[in-house]
């Protein structure tokens, strides 16, 4: 299978399992699997979060799920829980399509990694 098949495979299941735990049914988009990721790498579990928390989940999520092709590194946690990175590199200029593409690439590694598929 071509890897192009594969990952087009594998987002797809990582929708549909998505959509049946957090979407009542309904396919979420990009942007709510990087919250969602966000909420599960902060590690405290569900929770009201303000809009500024909201916009940082999601930073927390692209530097957990970029960590693995070298553009962030784990650097600490804060006093209130909170992970922070550290840039190693920078993001190479990508058109909107290319970009689409090496972020589900990194949430189907990121699923992989964590057993959901």
């Amino acid at each position: 299978m071509a890897r192009d098949e594969k990952l087009k495979e594998d987002w797809n299941q990582i929708l549909q399992i998505l959509a049946t735990k957090f979407g009542e049914g309904e396919v979420l988009n990009v942007d709510a699997i990087i919250y969602l990721i966000g909420v599960q790498e902060l590690g405290q579990g569900v929770k009201e979060f303000k809009k500024d928390d909201k916009v940082n989940l999601m930073h927390i999520a692209i530097c957990k799920l970029l960590e693995p092709f070298g553009y962030y590194e784990f650097d600490f946690f804060d006093e209130d829980g909170w992970p922070h990175y550290n840039v190693l590199g920078e993001l190479p200029d990508l058109k909107s399509g290319e970009q689409t593409v090496l972020i589900k690439e990194a949430i189907v590694n990121y699923f992989k990694n964590n057993g959901l598929i």
